[in-house]
């Protein structure tokens, strides 16, 4: 009444039946039982060893392929940011070869910046940001990120780099490595800390402590003094054809410091009289006879120098709007106002009060030598280093102001000072 073929077991009400073991179906239907198919334990292990092996070499593939690429895309970022052109320079110019500067990896930089957050840039400028990075040796540096990746953003990158690897000055602000793996080229400074010289003439309202004249008159004379080593090295003249106050920085101690080297030019001596370029600079700054004809000198440094130097007395900025058309530049209003002999009107109210007449009368005609139309007539940035010393010293030792300076002056010229620095 109630068949079953194989193992029957009693319910409550009911009844349960199952093959026997080793088999399966339906027990309940004559020959409903089939023995199940033999697996030995060694053809499961087999195929989970087999399984794991094709898992395995199917993972070392994806991730041999993937460092293939990663590689190449390397390679190419290396290629496309001029890594061939910057070791070819490198070479020629005599330099030190990429391989012994400290190449930093993408991901390196990326932790440091906190993968380029916007509450760590420094700076924007035409070249591209700075960024402000801490990387894990405790080291802060600062690091510069090309925006751009057409051909002449390029150049400039390695016209930078293969400038500041000809440079060694405690004036100078010193590249410590670089980063040619990513889309966008990476130069790894020292940083900097206490921002622009032009941030603390023009951004007194926000808090900034004003400059005293002992401070701006070593500041100026820091960067001259810098600027002079760059046009004397004796294996390459560097022309750095963009100084202004934002290029200078000032660490903790206030000591200068010149940057952005992107669009300067090595000179070899041999063509050190004159290089015609393609203009670039700053409004403001730019030196009217390089923009008339295109001939780059040492000179064209020198009167922008010129403009820091009015700067550094007046407190105005080098273009203003609200001054008539013909004084719209800070050079043209300095100029004219020494001219009119309206030296007093003209300077910052302070720095009256804290400097000698004689400083500020010799201070105030170095910069309209440095302002002259014409190059030829300008001094080299060397004589204007050892005249701003000669200040300096007139100012650190009372007894010597009864000496004349034009006096004084002259004898440093002819001795050349000691604490110049000595081309390498």
């Amino acid at each position: 009444m109630f068949p079953c073929h194989g193992t029957c077991i009693n319910t409550l009400g009911n009844y349960t039946c199952e093959c026997g073991r080793g088999y399966s179906g339906d027990a309940k239907i004559r020959d409903g039982c089939r023995r199940k198919p033999y697996h030995p334990l060694w053809l499961y292990i087999g195929v989970g060893s087999g399984l794991l092996v094709v898992l395995i070499v199917l993972s070392v593939s994806y991730f041999t392929a993937k460092k293939k690429k990663l590689v190449k895309q390397r390679e190419k970022c290396f290629k496309q940011n001029g890594g061939v052109l910057l070791e070819e320079k490198l070479k020629t110019m005599g330099g030190i070869s990429v391989s012994c500067m400290k190449i930093f990896h993408v991901g390196e930089l990326e932790e440091a910046t906190d993968k380029y957050a916007e509450h760590k840039i420094l700076g924007r400028g035409g070249n591209g940001i700075v960024y402000k990075g801490n990387l894990l040796d405790n080291r802060v540096v600062a690091i510069k990120k090309s925006q751009r990746l057409d051909q002449r953003q390029r150049e400039q990158f390695i016209n930078e780099m293969v400038i500041l690897t000809q440079i060694n000055h405690q004036n100078v602000v010193q590249l410590l490595g670089c980063c040619l793996e990513t889309d966008v080229p990476l130069l790894v400074y020292e940083f900097v800390s206490n921002g622009t010289l032009h941030h603390h003439i023009h951004n007194r309202k926000s808090g900034v402590e004003r400059l005293s004249w002992d401070s701006r008159l070593r500041i100026a004379h820091e960067s001259a003094s810098a600027l002079a080593y760059l046009h004397s090295d004796a294996r390459m003249s560097i022309i750095h054809r963009d100084v202004k106050s934002s290029n200078i920085l000032l660490d903790e101690s206030y000591t200068a410091k010149i940057a952005d080297f992107g669009a300067s030019r090595l000179i070899l001596l041999d063509d050190h009289d004159q290089v015609t370029t393609l203009v670039q600079g700053t409004l403001g700054y730019l030196d009217p006879e390089y923009l008339r004809t295109g001939q780059l000198t040492d000179k064209s440094d020198v009167y922008s120098f010129g403009v820091v130097l009015a700067e550094l007395l007046t407190g105005k900025k080098p273009i203003a709007t609200n001054r008539c058309l013909a004084e719209q530049t800070l050079a043209a209003y300095f100029e004219k106002a020494m001219k009119e002999n309206r030296m007093l009107e003209i300077l910052e109210f302070e720095l009256v009060k804290e400097a000698t007449d004689e400083q500020l009368k010799a201070t105030c005609d170095l910069t309209c030598k440095c302002l002259n139309q014409l190059g030829e007539n300008r001094p080299s940035m060397k004589k204007v280093a050892i005249q701003l010393e000669t200040l300096r010293k007139i100012r650190k030792h009372p007894w010597v102001s009864q000496v004349n300076y034009n006096e004084m002056s002259s004898l440093m010229l002819e001795n050349e000072p000691n604490d110049l620095y000595e081309v390498p």
